[in-house]
């Protein structure tokens, strides 16, 4: 069976735009789960920023993420805040080893979750891709 492309990036835009809604509304509501993590990262980073105002800027900027891909609109802009985000989001795998490893190339949970992030990189690289 064959998918028309078309058919695919609107799904690829559809599941990135849920993902980031979701997840960046989960944060500005201050009950996402990883809130801990984000905040640990803030402090090793960013110490000075009210934790409270950050959490709810990285919710509104994911949001706005998921937006900008799902309508396609300013792809180059797009590019460039998505790329921020996801090194940022790869971070902790750097900065936090007690929170992402409990060895060398064994990850906690919240390791797993930042390496899957690798998924949503590749998919986000092939529908910017069909911009071009």
């Amino acid at each position: 069976m064959f998918i028309h492309q078309k058919t695919a990036i609107f799904f690829s835009r559809l599941s990135l735009f849920i993902i980031y809604v979701w997840f960046g509304l989960l944060k500005v509501l201050g009950v996402s789960s990883a809130n801990p993590l984000v905040l640990d990262l803030l402090q090793e980073t960013m110490s000075f920023m009210s934790s409270g105002n950050f959490l709810i800027i990285l919710g509104v900027v994911e949001i706005t993420i998921g937006i900008l891909i799902f309508t396609g609109k300013f792809p180059k802009l797009t590019l460039v805040i998505f790329s921020a985000h996801m090194i940022a989001t790869l971070l902790p795998l750097l900065l936090l080893p007690a929170v992402t490893w409990v060895k060398p190339w064994v990850p906690t949970m919240e390791g797993q979750y930042i390496i899957k992030n690798l998924v949503i990189m590749a998919l986000y690289l092939n529908i910017f891709r069909t911009r071009l």
